[in-house]
């Protein structure tokens, strides 16, 4: 049970700083930012949750079953991530690549603290055990001020060339000719060795020059992960449950003609479109495994949506499920999102295996939270930092959707597009 605590603030954004400076005294940190995005679903504007009680860490064998016990028994609010390699718990998969960061593939935890944002209106929540710290923290809250942390230029490597990625690339498009798969989105890492960094430093950097929707700041002990993510992958609200896959991308410009063009030529660009709809029909498939029967439909397909850095092509498909369907089965069932991986699936990730050179782990997988009702949101993993602390390894990695149509040097240059953003708080 949890002791509720409401308030009603003058200046939100400043409580969020606020918010932040304060939670870096925990091991355990989930902070959560909508950025005030304009967008059809939300709960809340921000949300911070702190100090676990009770966690679960595992690797990728029995890693559903074993988040389905834990997600039934709590029965409270749970923070926390599916790394992509979960889909060795699955499928017949394996994640053999390189491995710099060794974050675990699942990690949740039962927050003692839990902060929930709504335009002015401010809600704290504490197990009883520690409900007596509420009013001294909320002091405390108040009175966090931000530091200066001097900058420093992070000497970021590249894990494949633009020749090794164009090389494969080429191989993905022969299986493509070859009816292996008919999309399959291919990444490559950035990296940094003996990299010192201050996490929520370069945290609050990237995220107001990316201001997204799905903003993320996690740590677990050395671990971070440091998140402008535009994207959702799974929400449930009640009987509801909501996918937002992004497939279609076009660079911003500051003249408002030319950006205004790049929007236009996104919508109706074939290859981007087609690229969208081929995810489209694979999310359909994936939520038809828990879905009421007939319930599962394409609320928008290819919407326009821009952010600071780029133009998005965005599709949101619903479903509804029975009371009796577990939240972690209609996660099971749908991981890992179709945007990230490809279609046919299965095979789509095969092949990413056999081509990409870094484990992806938490990269592409969700990062998010369940309530006590056990409704659901995930974003997923991506124009974002990783960096374990204690090995001072920093990596982010970026791809694009490969279809028949693609060039293999304009999807290395859209590369580089979503990476702008990493590299400009690294520099």
């Amino acid at each position: 049970m949890r002791t509720i605590l409401s308030k009603e603030i003058k200046h939100p954004e400043a409580l969020k700083k606020q918010l932040l400076q304060w939670s870096q005294q925990f091991r355990e940190i989930v902070f959560l930012d909508s950025n005030t995005y304009h967008q059809k679903y939300t709960e809340f504007d921000a949300v911070l949750a702190v100090d676990a009680f009770t966690s679960i860490k595992t690797d990728y064998q029995n890693a559903f079953a074993d988040l389905h016990q834990y997600q039934q028994q709590a029965k409270d609010w749970l923070f926390g991530y599916l790394s992509y390699d979960l889909k060795n718990d699955i499928e017949d998969l394996r994640s053999d690549n390189f491995d710099g960061l060794h974050f675990p593939d699942l990690f949740f935890f039962q927050p003692k603290k839990i902060f929930l944002l709504k335009e002015n209106m401010f809600q704290i929540q504490y197990l009883h055990l520690c409900d007596d710290e509420m009013e001294s923290d909320w002091e405390a809250i108040l009175s966090s001020v931000e530091f200066e942390v001097p900058g420093s230029t992070i000497a970021i490597e590249q894990r494949i060339s633009k020749k090794e990625y164009i090389d494969k690339v080429s191989e993905m498009l022969r299986h493509i000719h070859r009816g292996d798969i008919y999309e399959a989105n291919f990444c490559m890492e950035f990296y940094a060795e003996k990299a010192v960094i201050h996490p929520l430093a370069i945290y609050q950097k990237l995220n107001a020059i990316s201001k997204p929707p799905f903003a993320a700041f996690f740590k677990n002990q050395e671990y971070y992960l440091l998140s402008a993510s535009p994207e959702r992958y799974l929400r449930k609200e009640a009987n509801k449950v909501i996918s937002q896959p992004i497939k279609g991308t076009a660079q911003r410009f500051a003249d408002e003609a030319s950006d205004e063009k790049a929007k236009i030529e996104l919508a109706s660009n074939p290859k981007e479109r087609s690229e969208n709809i081929m995810i489209v029909d694979l999310v359909r498939n994936d939520l038809s495994h828990t879905a009421v029967k007939g319930s599962v439909e394409v609320e928008e397909l290819c919407g326009i949506y821009s952010f600071e850095q780029v133009h998005q092509m965005i599709s949101t498909v619903v479903s509804k499920v029975e009371s009796t369907i577990a939240p972690v089965e209609i996660l099971q069932t749908t991981f890992p999102m179709g945007s990230m991986t490809g279609a046919p699936k299965i095979s789509a990730m095969k092949i990413i295996e056999e081509l990409e050179e870094t484990k992806r782990g938490l990269y592409s997988g969700a990062l998010g939270y369940f309530t006590p009702q056990g409704d659901f949101d995930f974003n997923v993993v991506i124009r974002s930092i990783l960096y374990n602390a204690k090995e001072n390894y920093l990596s982010f990695s970026v791809g694009s959707a490969i279809t028949s149509l693609a060039s293999p040097e304009q999807e290395y240059e859209e590369c580089l597009l979503k990476a702008k953003a990493m590299f400009a708080v690294l520099r």
